[in-house]
């Protein structure tokens, strides 16, 4: 056989081999097309196209395999084999050097390889191409167009790849179309505790212990290590007594500050000498109805005006007298009750930076440590206004008069990323996973913009209601019973230590 023959083999061969390549990859697809979505809803390089690459990339290997099948046109369907392969090429390697994480399919060709084994067996596929559609055949004349031809497609390719990866990038970080990214096991869970109750929140934390507050026992607290084994009960008392609705307990720098929404009042106390009465530090100065503790003198609160029924952000350094200043940046300009600026003032001691977080809205704001207001981002998803129905009472008090959709359920924030519980399920999202899991979503403060997101699997028919973040650890509460997980380090490596950077890209 001489080696024009040879090459003729050779070229019907490859072409063979790709068409069956392709065709079984495009049948797979659409066998379980809806899993094939979502793993290209989980791509941290194609996640905002999804849906069109989906249907594209089906079309495209069934087009390419029929082509191919033609020996007219074969050449073609060589130089369209390569450039496809050049493109999922470009596409792992991406992933594995460019990505923010590792997802833990590739959805690609051959699914039960792994992506350092996926990306040799596309380099393979790529010589194949390449060395078939260029260097065989008898019109030997044109090997240089034909070497250009190549060189135009691996560039294109490439550069369509790269493309796609950037403006993906900018849309799930900036302008997100509610796609969620769920990296490879962000948390492992170590150790649970059951509480008893369901009643306990997060105060905080101080070194290596975790407050507990009760809302049922409000002048009981319990503290514990990060073990989840030595725990004890304190008994707390405060210096004055007023007609509290209940104290909320906030622990933070080594101290614990202690306020009631109904009463103006404000207590602190070091948490090494808690058996001693709570020492107030502001009273009847302003009625608030949220507190962050900026220092142990300043703080940031939510505050209500009754007459216009408006809600804002408030700071107060205590002391005599005390300084108090209300900004006029308002969280809604709404006559509605309040409930339209209805959400969750958090603080984060790491970079020094508060946030408030809207349940209703996909908005959130970034204030300075005096209250007043400095950016701005949203949630990834798409409810840009709340969506309420207020009744007006015939005594002038307002009710909601349907439940509201809730956008964000639970938020908190630690090292410069924010974590949101959600209420709304993304595109391309499993129901059955959300039935069985909340979803936390991830945000970064520098740059500004969504992470990733992950799933917090229910306690029997209780979810998770509270969430409490470390350097290393995610603590819940779900019911009666607290959990102890342990962060991938894909998630510990986005924290901020303190002072690094400057947070929240305004």
């Amino acid at each position: 056989m001489n080696l024009r023959a040879i090459c003729k083999v050779a070229v019907t061969v490859v072409s063979y081999f790709f068409m069956v390549l392709l065709v079984y990859a495009a049948v797979s697809k659409m066998r379980d097309f809806e899993n094939f979505q979502v793993q290209l809803a989980q791509s941290p390089l194609l996640s905002a196209y999804s849906g069109f690459i989906s249907y594209g990339v089906i079309a495209l290997e069934l087009v390419i395999a029929g082509v191919l099948a033609f020996p007219q046109v074969r050449r073609v369907g060589l130089y369209a084999s390569f450039g496809l392969m050049v493109a999922f090429t470009v596409y792992i390697y991406l992933i594995l050097n460019y990505s923010d994480f590792v997802p833990c399919s590739c959805g690609g060709i051959l699914e039960k390889l792994g992506w350092r084994e996926h990306l040799i067996f596309n380099g393979v596929c790529v010589v194949l191409a390449l060395t078939t559609s260029v260097f065989m055949g008898k019109e030997r004349a044109h090997g240089w167009s034909r070497i250009a031809a190549a060189a135009l497609i691996a560039v294109f390719s490439a550069g369509s790849m790269v493309a796609l990866f950037l403006s993906s990038e900018y849309i799930m970080k900036k302008e997100n179309n509610f796609t969620r990214r769920f990296p490879h096991h962000p948390i492992i869970e170590e150790k649970s505790l059951d509480l008893k109750v369901n009643s306990y929140y997060f105060a905080g934390i101080s070194g290596n212990t975790i407050y507990l507050g009760n809302s049922s026992t409000p002048f009981r607290i319990i503290r514990m290590d990060y073990s989840l084994q030595k725990s004890d009960t304190l008994d707390l008392v405060p210096a004055t007594n007023h007609r509290f609705r209940s104290l909320i307990y906030t622990v933070q720098n080594g101290m614990l500050y202690a306020h009631d929404g109904a009463v103006p009042v404000i207590y602190s106390s070091p948490v090494d000498s808690l058996a001693k009465p709570l020492r107030e530090i502001s009273s009847k100065d302003i009625y608030f109805d949220q507190m962050a503790v900026v220092s142990p003198s300043q703080f940031l609160l939510r505050v209500k005006d009754a007459e216009s029924e408006r809600t804002s952000i408030g700071c107060i350094t205590v002391g005599e007298p005390a300084a108090i200043r209300v900004h006029s940046t308002l969280l809604t300009t709404k006559a509605d009750g309040g409930f339209d600026a209805d959400g969750q003032l958090v603080y984060d001691k790491e970079t020094g930076i508060p946030f408030y977080l809207f349940y209703y809205r996909n908005q959130i704001l970034q204030f300075n440590k005096y209250g007043q207001l400095k950016g701005q981002m949203k949630t990834i998803d798409t409810v840009a206004e709340a969506r309420l129905k207020v009744l007006t009472l015939p005594a002038g008090r307002k009710k909601l008069a349907e439940p509201p959709l809730l956008v964000n359920r639970n938020m908190t924030v630690h090292g410069g990323l924010i974590f949101n519980e959600s209420g709304l399920m993304g595109r391309h999202e499993s129901r059955t996973q959300w039935k069985k899991n909340a979803v936390v979503d991830i945000y970064k403060t520098s740059p500004a913009g969504y992470w990733g997101s992950m799933y917090v699997q229910h306690r029997g028919k209780h979810r998770l209601s509270r969430m409490l973040v470390t350097d290393t650890y995610f603590f819940v509460l779900s019911g009666d019973e607290m959990v102890r997980y342990r962060f991938a380090q894909t998630v510990t490596e986005q924290f901020i230590k303190r002072g690094s950077r400057k947070p929240f890209s305004e």
